[in-house]
């Protein structure tokens, strides 16, 4: 996917149609108003306000799919906006007021972004996601969805000429992109984008893209069992959209923007030894293809900056630079400081870390 994004992260039981969200705000021993400097006020006022629009909109989403009313255009779009702007003013508040910052929380997210007290909130918040990027009904799914990228991006990679330990690094890499797309979920919608679908959340120009360089790729694959997959996986999808067959939105989505920089993965290995920096570097070139891609060619990557105000715009879209005021009023940042930003993506890349341990057999 080029240039925008979607986002992330059990389950409180409430009935659609009138929820008793427990009183956060007042769950935490805080200082009384009267105690409290203007800053401090209108800090904790602007939480308390961006809480009861999410709180709001959960309600509303939960009621139009429980009912089975029609869902406005872009339907998470909303959703997503009211969840950043929570976790945005929740930021600027224990910036103003350390002491509101609580225990940790079961998603990993930093405490200062995120009280544990509104888990069931961003619970409720994954499952209306899951229901509304669900799969189509045609979709092709795979028994071995993790397997199947793993595979597809080491064969890549050797086609590209890396050795098998290289190679492997691509599979690792090209799984942690599969779960920081799609929360490792395959042939999914997108609730905050017409454009982006499948496995890979890619376009149809980009598919297509990924399918004419997948044919200049196919005859240096040397797995005589994984072009037999191909075959099969193509005949089974037919003229179906290839974003909605996992095999076919995979291979294309590494084909069309990662193929040609597996080839500098030893180079990014010594820049970035950290695995997980490997992971964002890749998923980066998912969100901001163009400026990355000339961080990498300028030789010096973690010191490139980006400045122009549409880039930090794509950024802040993927949930990077995206809470608290100083993060909103950042106007550059360097791939490191972009990196080190993208903590949210950590526990999903972590997890992929994981599986693919599992299927390597470490």
């Amino acid at each position: 996917m080029t240039m925008q994004r979607r986002d992330f992260i059990k389950a409180l039981a409430a009935t659609a149609a009138g929820w008793q969200f427990p009183a956060f705000a007042q769950s935490l021993a805080v200082p009384s108003h009267a105690a409290l400097t203007p800053a401090q006020s209108d800090a904790l006022a602007a939480y308390d306000t961006a809480l009861n629009w999410f709180k709001s909109i959960l309600r509303e989403r939960r009621s139009q799919i429980s009912s089975h009313q029609s869902l406005p255009n872009l339907p998470g779009q909303a959703l997503y906006l009211a969840r950043v702007n929570v976790m945005s003013t929740y930021k600027d508040l224990t910036d103003a007021l350390p002491s509101r910052i609580g225990r940790a929380n079961k998603f990993g997210t930093p405490p200062a972004y995120l009280d544990a007290d509104i888990e069931p909130l961003i619970d409720e918040y994954r499952r209306l996601f899951d229901v509304m990027e669900a799969p189509p009904a045609n979709a092709q799914k795979s028994d071995t969805p993790f397997r199947d990228v793993v595979e597809l991006g080491i064969a890549i990679a050797r086609a590209k000429g890396l050795d098998a330990a290289n190679a492997e690094v691509a599979g690792r890499i090209s799984l942690g992109m599969f779960f920081a797309e799609t929360d490792g979920k395959q042939n999914v919608g997108n609730a905050r984008s017409n454009k982006y679908k499948g496995s890979f959340q890619t376009g149809r120009s980009e598919d297509l893209n990924g399918q004419r360089k997948w044919a200049a790729i196919r005859p240096s694959i040397k797995s005589s069992a994984l072009i037999a997959r191909d075959d099969k996986e193509e005949a089974r999808a037919g003229k179906l959209d290839h974003r909605y067959n996992h095999w076919t939105a995979v291979r294309d989505g590494l084909a069309n923007a990662h193929a040609d920089l597996f080839a500098q993965i030893p180079t990014i290995m010594r820049t970035l030894p950290d695995p997980i920096d490997q992971m964002k570097l890749f998923e980066l070139v998912q969100i901001v293809p163009a400026p990355t891609k000339s961080a990498l060619r300028s030789g010096h990557l973690t010191d490139y900056r980006i400045s122009e105000p549409r880039i930090m715009g794509y950024l802040r879209n993927n949930s990077i630079f995206a809470y608290g005021r100083a993060d909103r009023a950042r106007q550059s940042a360097t791939y490191r400081e972009i990196l080190d930003a993208m903590w949210l993506f950590n526990r999903k890349f972590e997890r992929a870390q994981a599986e693919f341990d599992r299927i390597m057999g470490r």
